[in-house]
Formats: structure tokens, C-alpha cells, sequence
């Protein structure tokens, strides 16, 4: 056991621990070198941990005698005080006889050598005369450290583990201000039978999608499969998924989410159907047997909630206010908050979005004809949605003062203090090379509204919300008639659905739209006359192709799936499929691979295949059955009066 430094352990452990002692030793020492840690010492100040209500002891660890526990001790408290995972006013408080407890009780003699040994049923002793809030305190901090070391010791790919952070991992899309949150994702709730393959599903998703989305897509995930094993369900259950299983999640996820916005029911089913779908198609092996579209039809989704029962909920600032409010833009302190408003305002974009800008590319200019000069854009990446880069006009003024930011960012920037080259950086202190946070902009601005004494139509002190911003510059574009389209592209959203929630106009300003479109020639509906349909023939016209549709040449006939939908039908016979279609130009195709499937079933009979000899048979019977078909009708096409204009 380690109690001189010289174990198995502690010799395999030397590169984590000149990295704890390294951390250690920052503000000259002072927390490797010291058992018992002040709030009133300089170290203390100038180490960037949140200051403490009152001076006096933060820790004593003076009670372990255990070195490398000690060690370890140490550095998940200093950790855990820098990273905000916990307060000064929390160790001082609650958790100063705990950690009293663990250095006594369990870091002494032979007992461990670290907590890394400490498992998860291991009695560890506790006195009796211990109060049982101390003893819950205990217990938790035991299992909080001891996970804490379980992944700091592990040194596997950080995509094999069951525990993903996502600084860890290369490539992950992740806003500037999110970094500061040290986002993780969690695998443990899955069953074991699954991790592997939701981990695979997963490591392919994180470097395509937001880490916001991923987040969100494993939650409906684990619900997924949560519900599903509290049911009774077990191991094998998703390989042999069913109609009747969908049918009974559909009704759980009715009754869990009830209460909640019907976005989070149509999500608990859409996601579940796209992640099903995919690793179907990429044959995983734990997939479901039965095809995805014949598990989860298109109806199944619940719709979400319609822009005009949502909009009222979104928080616009009243036009007083937010005039008040641009009136004051100078009173806000710190004065470097004051260009982050402007830009809010400017431009309508996330709080995440300006605050994850580049210096060295956040402005760019762009030749405009109208004008015959270069206007200025503002560019940045806008990770929720996956824009690698939006660019929106801004006005000449906006651009003059975003570049001399640009400049001063330029100057004070090193490969140290500021890695990613963010134009709203903190260049010293705790989170030096992270840019500014958005609840200290918000802060900012709350303090200015209640400085000039702001309020609301109600007489209430007006609440400040940064999204807020957001929504009033984008009913402000729509006000003044912007096209939907544009406003779409200037918010950076994905979809015109969720630019509806945002960009509300009054009924006026419906009205004088809808009324210049009035006049044009837009309908021009071809109808025939009442008891004439179109002829059936034994050809396909391809002029009378709608022009949504691909028209593919397939074995034994035509493919006409939608051109935007994927095809569903990859691991079956095309006959089978609606979009299939298949006329008398192909009766030659139909012989000759009636003949070759006569042949393989006389060749799995002289090698006695059974199996082989079954699916060829199906297989020409299906092929002798399409030719009588096509033969008797000349074209068959399950849709075919919807392909056509």
C-alpha cells in the first residue's frame, strides 16, 4: 500500500502526478506546500476562486497522512473551487468536518493508497456518534471524488468512455461561452447491451451537430430505453422492436410529457425515429429486424406547437423600454460590455454568437453594385445550428468600432491569453483565454436598467434578459417588412418555422403585404372535367414528370422517389416499393432473370441448399408475378397518378 511514495501505484501513477503537483503549485505554492488553506491569503486572492462571505480557514487537511491521498485531496478541492463545481461557502460550511473525517478515517496507514481503490461497496468507517447530515455529506463527497479520479485515470479515448467531456474531444462543436460550463455527456443510464453501439451512433453525431443537439438527442435516447425497461422490456428487446412496442411508447410518452410543451412529445418520438432509422440503414447490429417506416409512421410525430399559440410566450422588450434602454448604452459598466449590446442590438443575433467572435475574422467587406462600394459584413460561426459562417451587414459606424476592437484584441492577444482569438476575451485571471460570460453581460445591463429606474408598462421594474434582443430586433425586421426569407438568413436559423416564433408583425402590416400580391396572376389551377381521368397507357411519359421527382433507372423498371427523400427501400425489392415503376419495356429484363433464378434454384437443389433454394423461389415467384402483371396492364406504378404534373 502507498504510504512512502514507493508502491506499484504510485510508480505507474507518475505522470499524473507531477500534473497534480504541477497544478498544485500555482500562486507560488502556496496549496502544495500548506495543509491548512486560508481565504484571507494572498495566494487565496490572486488565485481567481469566487470570493468567500467571511476570512478564515477554507480547508484543513492536516488530519491525512496518507501523501499521495493527501495529493489527490488536495487537487480535487482546488480543482473543484476554480472550476465553480463547488463554493468557498460550501467547504467552509458543510463540508469542513467531512473533509476532516476523510483524511482521518480514510487516507491513514494501510488501509488505501488511493481513492481510486475506494469502490463503491467498500465499507468505509464512519463514527457512530456522527450526525446524519455529516454522514450524507460524507457519503457523497466519497462518491463525487472517487468518480472524479475514475475518469482522471483513465487514459482511454475519451469517445470509449462511459463519461464524455467535451473539451476533451477534437473537432466537437461547441459555442465559447459553453466551454466555460466544462459540458459533459453521460452514457452509464444505458444498458450495457447498448453503450457500445449508442457511443458509435454518437461519436459520428458530436462532430456534425452542436453539442447542444447531441445532448438533447441522448436524452430522448436514454428515456427511450428507460421507459422501455421499466416496462418489463429486457436485452433483445430493440432487435425485435415491433409495431405494438412503438404503439405502447407512443402512449408513454403521451402520459410523461403531458404537462410539458408538445415540442418535447414530437422530439421523444422524432429523434427516436431518426437515430432508429440510422443505424438500420448502417446495419448495426443491435438494429431493429423490421423496417423503421413500417415501426414509426410519419403521423405518429406529435405535432409541435403552431407559432400562433407560442408567440405570445416569447419575451419581447416593450418599445419604452428598449428605447430607454439604447439611450443609456454609455452607463453600462464595465465599458467593455457596452460594444457587446451594440452588436446584440445591431444585428440580432445570439448572446453565444457575439461572444464566440474572431478578431482576426469577424469583419469582412463585400463589393456592393447598388452602392459601388465595399459595405462591411460581420462574420462569425454560429454553432447551435451548425453555420460554419454567418455573414450580416452592419452599418459603417458598427464596422468602425468592431474593428478598432479587432485591433486592441490584436495587440493584447498571445498563443497564452487568448488561443482562439476571440474578440471578447479575458486576458487574465481565472478564465483567461475564455471570452466574456453571458449572465456578466446580462448583470451589466441589469445594473444600468436599475440605475435609470426602467420599468414596464405594469410599473414593475423592467427584468433583463439578453435573448430578449434577439426577439425584438427580429420583430423590428419584420415590422418594417423585411421578407421572412431575409430574416431567416439574418438570424442564422435553420428552419422558417422557427423564425415564425420570432418574427411577429401586427395584422396591419399582413394586410398591406398581402395586399400588393393580391393583383398578381399566382393561381392557375388546371382541373378536368367532372368523371375524366387521365388515360392509363403502357408507357411513361416523362414530359408529364413532376419535376420534384427523380426519374432512375432501376432493375426491371423506373425509380420515382421525391429527389430530397433518402431512399427507404435499400435492403428490400424495389418491387415492393410505391415509388417503382415498370412498364413493357421491361418484359426482356423479367425473362432473362426469371431464367438465371430457375437456374440457382437447380443448382441449390444439386448442392442441397436448402435456404437458397427457399429465397430463390420466393424470389421467381415474385419475378413471374410482376410479369403477368406488366403484361396485362402494360405499366405498373402503385403512385402513378401522383407523379405526374
Amino acid at each position: 500500500m502507498i504510504t512512502d511514495g514507493s508502491s506499484a501505484l504510485e510508480l505507474l501513477s507518475d505522470p499524473k502526478r507531477a500534473e497534480m503537483e504541477a497544478y498544485l503549485s500555482a500562486e507560488d505554492g502556496y496549496w502544495i506546500q500548506n495543509d491548512i488553506w486560508r481565504t484571507d491569503s494572498e495566494a487565496y486572492r490572486a488565485s481567481g476562486i469566487k470570493k468567500s462571505r467571511r476570512d478564515g480557514i477554507l480547508a484543513d487537511l492536516t488530519s491525512c497522512q496518507n501523501a499521495y491521498m493527501k495529493l489527490e485531496l488536495k487537487y480535487y478541492i482546488l480543482y473543484s473551487l476554480k472550476n465553480q463545481w463547488k463554493s468557498p461557502v460550501y467547504i467552509q460550511d458543510m463540508l469542513m468536518t467531512v473533509i476532516r473525517l476523510i483524511g482521518k478515517n480514510i487516507a491513514s496507514g494501510d488501509i488505501f493508497g488511493s481513492f481510486m481503490e475506494i469502490g463503491e461497496n467498500t465499507e468505509v468507517f464512519l463514527p457512530e456518534e456522527a450526525e446524519p447530515t455529516v454522514a450524507i455529506l460524507f457519503k457523497g463527497f466519497l462518491n463525487g471524488i472517487r468518480a472524479f479520479f475514475a475518469d482522471y485515470y483513465d487514459d482511454r479515448e475519451e469517445t470509449e468512455k462511459d463519461v464524455w467531456h467535451a473539451l476533451r474531444i477534437p473537432g466537437v462543436k461547441m459555442s465559447a461561452a459553453m466551454k466555460r460550463q466544462h459540458p459533459s455527456m453521460n452514457f452509464t443510464e444505458i444498458p450495457e447491451a447498448y453503450r457500445p453501439m449508442v457511443k458509435r451512433f454518437m461519436k459520428r453525431l458530436v462532430i456534425r451537430r452542436s453539442w447542444s443537439y447531441c445532448k438533447e438527442m441522448l436524452m430522448y435516447i436514454r428515456y427511450f430505453f428507460r421507459v422501455f425497461y421499466e416496462h418489463g422490456h429486457g436485452d433483445g428487446f430493440l432487435e425485435k422492436l415491433t409495431r405494438q412496442d412503438i404503439e405502447k411508447y407512443l402512449c408513454w410518452v403521451a402520459e410523461d410529457y403531458e404537462k410539458r410543451n408538445a415540442t418535447f412529445r414530437s422530439k421523444a418520438v422524432s429523434f427516436i425515429r431518426n437515430w432508429l432509422d440510422y443505424i438500420q440503414i448502417a446495419e448495426y447490429p443491435l438494429a431493429p429486424e423490421q423496417s423503421i417506416e413500417r415501426l414509426i409512421f410519419e403521423d405518429d410525430v406529435p405535432k409541435r406547437e403552431r407559432a400562433a399559440d407560442t408567440i405570445e410566450k416569447v419575451r419581447y422588450i416593450p418599445v419604452p423600454v428598449i428605447q430607454q434602454m439604447d439611450a443609456c448604452i454609455e452607463q453600462i459598466e464595465p465599458a467593455e460590455m457596452r460594444p457587446v449590446y451594440i452588436l446584440l442590438r445591431e444585428t440580432g443575433w445570439r448572446g453565444t454568437d457575439v461572444l464566440n467572435l474572431r478578431y482576426d475574422t469577424c469583419l469582412q467587406y463585400a463589393w456592393d453594385a447598388g452602392e459601388n462600394r465595399s459595405v462591411p459584413y460581420l462574420c462569425g460561426e454560429i454553432t447551435k445550428v451548425g453555420i460554419p459562417q454567418l455573414k450580416d451587414p452592419i452599418r459603417d459606424e458598427v464596422a468602425e468600432m468592431v474593428k478598432q476592437l479587432a485591433e486592441e484584441a490584436a495587440v493584447k492577444s498571445t498563443e497564452e491569453n487568448n488561443p482562439d482569438r476571440y474578440l471578447f476575451n479575458c486576458y487574465e485571471g481565472r478564465c483567461m483565454g475564455l471570452p466574456f460570460s453571458k449572465p456578466a453581460f446580462s448583470s451589466a445591463v441589469q445594473k444600468m436598467i436599475d440605475k435609470n429606474d426602467i420599468r414596464d408598462a405594469g410599473g414593475t421594474l423592467f427584468h433583463f434578459k439578453a435573448h430578449g434582443l434577439r426577439h425584438t430586433r427580429a420583430m423590428e425586421y419584420a415590422e418594417q417588412g423585411m421578407p421572412i426569407g431575409i430574416i431567416q438568413r439574418l438570424l442564422g436559423h435553420c428552419s422558417l418555422q422557427m423564425t415564425l416564433h420570432y418574427a411577429k408583425v401586427s395584422e396591419d402590416t399582413v394586410y398591406q403585404k398581402w395586399k400588393h400580391t393580391e393583383k398578381l396572376d399566382l393561381l392557375k389551377i388546371k382541373t378536368l372535367p367532372p368523371g375524366k381521368n387521365k388515360a392509363q397507357t403502357d408507357m411513361v411519359h416523362y414530359e408529364n414528370v413532376r419535376p420534384n421527382l427523380d426519374a432512375v433507372r432501376v432493375p426491371f423498371g423506373v425509380c420515382f422517389k421525391p429527389s430530397k427523400a433518402g431512399c427507404r427501400r435499400q435492403t428490400e425489392q424495389c418491387m415492393e416499393c410505391p415509388s417503382f415503376c415498370s412498364t413493357k419495356e421491361n418484359l426482356e429484363e423479367y425473362a432473362s432473370e426469371i431464367e438465371k433464378a430457375s437456374a440457382m434454384i437447380r443448382i441449390g437443389k444439386t448442392l442441397g441448399r436448402e435456404e437458397w433454394v427457399q429465397k430463390n423461389q420466393e424470389y421467381l415467384a415474385r419475378l413471374i408475378q410482376m410479369q403477368g402483371e406488366v403484361e396485362e396492364k402494360g405499366i405498373v406504378h402503385k403512385s402513378g397518378s401522383m407523379r405526374e404534373t
